[in-house]
């Protein structure tokens, strides 16, 4: 692959202590992670082949962010599926096991990926233009898609573990009809007053963007940690019948829904299990869920819902750069330093680490460098970003 000028890779000198790098994970403790990588392309294959060229300077900051926090459990979005499993491969190979720029390389000997909803056709009108389109490559096919993606795959994810993942009892729901859910929002064209989707393409409609899995990590402790990994699409990008932002609170609601005894009477997984979580799992609900609790797009109360959970711990993780960029927009106090998402003039909190309650929580943080720290060329303002528009959080729990 011939890389653009702006993939060749930059040199950088080894940088002096930064207080943006957290101190070691303490004994007894695992540090869980979410990021959002931007590392998703515009074609089936083209993620593999970037990676394979071994010189792709957004994968390679990716990689040093990754081992400068050295988290144990880390989910990616943004990360395109491949069922050959060659780009996770290239990925933690070429580039997280390689040192950048003075960081020590990170291994983890334990991946988990499965097939995401974006850019698989679905045969029906789901952005309702009249047409249903099902040639891939171009957003008239993504609109039509049961997850917004111009291919199958495209803005996946992928869970990477110091610690032992068990795939076999790992749960998704990536085929859960939206239907299904009681009470789902249904969006509604304003100016007829009718359903914005057809009967037919209701019914087909997936709750999921891209997918919801329930994985259960060997942290050590006696009995798995669940991971509750997902992406839920941005509210935007849609018309006035809100279709996008109602199906992110739909996608944030599940989870509630999944810790809730008696309002998970409708979860089924992708194998027909039905329920949810046992009411004395501990788990770990991380990813980026596009959904602020006071600023963005998102419905009012959409994130509030899981933050508000009662089994649910809301860390606050912080940073200086996320403060310094937003400045004034912070708000409420420390709101501002969990910022997660560089989006002027708005900047939002979107990506989270949320521990159950029965976990207890040690230091946590969402590394975003100040202007003034040796790190900062890792997050940097823009469009474009050196690295990712989102940043990478983490919080340290233990029993």
């Amino acid at each position: 692959m011939v890389l653009a000028s702006e993939d060749v890779p930059a040199a950088a000198p080894a940088v002096a202590v930064s207080p943006s790098v957290p101190p070691p994970v303490p004994a007894g403790s695992v540090r869980f992670a979410t990021f959002n990588t931007a590392l998703s392309r515009q074609r089936p294959g083209a993620m593999a082949s970037a990676l394979a060229s071994g010189g792709w300077r957004l994968a390679r900051a990716v990689a040093e962010t990754v081992q400068r926090v050295r988290p144990d459990v880390l989910l990616v979005n943004e990360f395109d599926h491949d069922p050959t499993g060659r780009a996770l491969e290239l990925f933690v190979r070429e580039y997280l096991e390689r040192g950048w720029n003075g960081s020590e390389g990170v291994e983890f000997p334990h991946v988990f990926t499965a097939p995401v909803n974006t850019g698989v056709a679905s045969g029906q009108d789901l952005d309702g233009d009249g047409r249903v389109v099902v040639e891939p490559g171009s957003d008239a096919y993504a609109g039509d898609a049961f997850g917004f993606g111009r291919f199958p795959g495209q803005y996946g994810m992928a869970v990477l573990s110091r610690y032992p993942l068990d795939a076999e009892r790992a749960r998704t729901f990536r085929l859960l009809p939206r239907a299904a859910m009681p009470g789902a929002l249904v969006p509604v064209d304003p100016a007829s007053g009718e359903p914005f989707l057809s009967p037919r393409a209701w019914a087909a409609a997936r709750l999921s963007s891209k997918s919801h899995w329930d994985l259960p990590v060997d942290t050590g402790w006696g009995r798995p940690v669940h991971l509750l990994a997902s992406h839920p699409t941005p509210p935007a990008f849609d018309g006035p019948e809100r279709r996008n932002v109602l199906r992110n609170h739909d996608e944030i609601r599940f989870w509630a829904d999944y810790l809730t005894p008696g309002a998970d009477g409708y979860v089924r997984d992708d194998a027909g299990t039905a329920g949810g979580l046992a009411p004395d799992a501990p788990f770990v609900l991380a990813g980026d869920l596009n959904a602020d609790p006071r600023n963005g797009s998102s419905l009012p109360g959409a994130i509030d819902r899981l933050l508000a959970h009662p089994r649910v711990a809301d860390p606050l993780p912080h940073s200086q750069g996320g403060r310094g960029r937003a400045g004034s927009a912070a708000g409420a106090p420390g709101h501002g330093d969990a910022f997660t998402e560089d989006t002027p003039p708005g900047h939002l909190r979107v990506d989270y680490v949320l521990p159950s309650r029965d976990l207890a929580v040690g230091d946590r943080g969402v590394f975003w460098p100040a202007p003034d720290d040796p790190l900062a060329r890792l997050a940097g303002a823009g469009p474009p970003f050196p690295v990712s528009d989102h940043r990478l959080v983490w919080v340290d729990v233990s029993r």
